[in-house]
């Protein structure tokens, strides 16, 4: 036996756990799971200091949508709940030192552990390096860890945060299986029994079912909201006809810290776009983080903001970063002021003035970055630089800019955004082929 697991309260993990937790998780226990699970951990893209020391990175494959639930909750901290020094105030937190990097990894750990216990119990594992509590057999194809784990009741305050901090390498260090061994103890800590219901036992669904690369919707859910429901809208929905009786859905209960954007090719009609959609407890948390799904690609937007969400007027025209765990990073600006505008006008019906197409002029010209708006958010802009005196002297730069709309026209980050502000004009700050190797299948 391991003394030391022992001293910590460890208990060995018994064949019908190891079992019943593999075919929850990954819908049997009689092959091996996917080799990604074993082999991906909680590690910084980036050496500390430098560009995009905030972020975790991995390769593309069934652990994204994890880590980019984990990675929001590391910009909470570093944005938003991080104590600062007098030596440390000055530190932009997205170059966060290692001393940084480590804290917010250790407060994401911790914060998305107690949001899913609900202030009961926490479950952890931890993995004996060379004891096996469960036969190889015919039922039981050995995976190299689930066999050999240790299981940990803790409460979830100074227990766990010592148990973290004493254990804290096995879930950081590199080609070690930390990401699995965190999705186990947060499905144990949610209870396999709840986690089932969750799912919708009627389709009898493992957690890690989904037919996208970087993971299942339900572990992001586990994670940002506690309950590992597929159903993402407000409250609950009691759905049956007239020949059954009505089952209710379970979507989100309640406001959360961190949201979830959503879009994907299937959605993109206007009737299934909406009935996929998050409803406003992930569209408007607490923060102005958000966990995206976008065509099957998982990441993190995020505005420094703490008051996006809570004041209209910083929500006319505000910048946001979108992060993916494949190390990138774009910069974009949201601007909801010319749809505003427009509405006004049209609402008042009053004709453009000459000031007004001045001030739009400038607002078009105003931004390097190229700009991708909705179809009204076009026509203004059209009408803006389309003057009687400057038609032909404008008409090769109007050329230009077109050609540059419609290469960034519709791309699938812009429809992301445009399910949570609907007639935004987004400029990116990065050249169309990023976008398009951004949202590649091989990236």
């Amino acid at each position: 036996m391991n003394k030391e697991f022992i001293m910590q309260g460890g208990t060995p993990i018994t064949c019908e756990l190891a079992t019943e937790l593999r075919k929850l998780v990954f819908g049997t226990a009689a092959i091996p799971m996917r080799a990604e699970w074993l082999q991906t951990s909680f590690v910084f893209g980036a050496p500390p200091k430098e560009e995009l020391a905030y972020g975790l990175r991995s390769p593309r494959n069934a652990t994204r949508g994890m880590l980019s639930v984990v990675q929001g909750f590391i910009l909470k901290y570093l944005l938003f709940a991080r104590k600062t020094s007098r030596a440390t105030a000055t530190t932009d937190p997205l170059f966060a030192t290692a001393e940084m990097q480590r804290e917010a990894l250790f407060n994401a750990l911790v914060e998305i552990l107690r949001t899913i216990s609900d202030k009961g119990k926490v479950t952890m594992v931890l993995p004996s390096e060379d004891e096996v509590f469960v036969d190889h057999s015919a039922s039981y194809f050995h995976d190299t860890v689930t066999e050999k784990l240790y299981t940990f009741t803790l409460s979830p305050n100074e227990e766990l945060e010592h148990f973290m901090k004493r254990n804290f390498k096995y879930f950081t260090e590199e080609e070690t299986p930390g990401t699995l061994l965190f999705l186990y103890s947060a499905v144990l800590t949610r209870s396999m029994g709840k986690v089932r219901t969750d799912l919708d036992s009627t389709k009898s669904s493992p957690l890690t079912m989904s037919n996208h690369e970087e993971g299942s919707l339900m572990i992001v859910t586990l994670l940002l909201t506690g309950r590992a429901t597929p159903y993402i809208h407000n409250g609950v929905i009691n759905v049956g006809d007239e020949n059954s009786y009505a089952v209710p859905q379970y979507g989100v209960l309640k406001r959360c810290m961190i949201g979830l954007l959503l879009w994907d090719i299937e959605s993109a009609s206007a009737a299934v776009n909406q009935s996929r959609q998050p409803g406003s407890r992930l569209k408007t948390p607490n923060y102005p983080i958000w966990i995206t799904s976008c065509t099957g690609h998982f990441g993190v937007i995020f505005n420094r903001n703490p008051d996006l969400l809570r004041n209209y007027h910083a929500e006319s025209r505000f910048d946001v970063n979108y992060y993916s765990c494949s190390g990138h990073q774009i910069l974009m600006t949201i601007d909801n002021r010319t749809y505003n505008e427009q509405a006004l006008v049209m609402l008042e019906r009053q004709p453009i003035t000459p000031e007004s197409t001045s001030l739009t002029g400038k607002q078009a010209g105003k931004d390097e970055a190229v700009t991708a708006g909705g179809a009204a958010a076009g026509v203004g802009v059209a009408g803006a630089s389309g003057g009687v005196g400057g038609a032909a002297s404008g008409a090769s730069a109007g050329n230009d800019v077109v050609a540059k709309e419609e290469s960034m026209l519709n791309t699938p980050l812009q429809r992301l955004i445009h399910t949570k502000w609907e007639e935004a004009t987004i400029s990116f700050h990065v050249q169309p082929s990023m976008l398009s190797y951004l949202f590649s299948t091989t990236q």
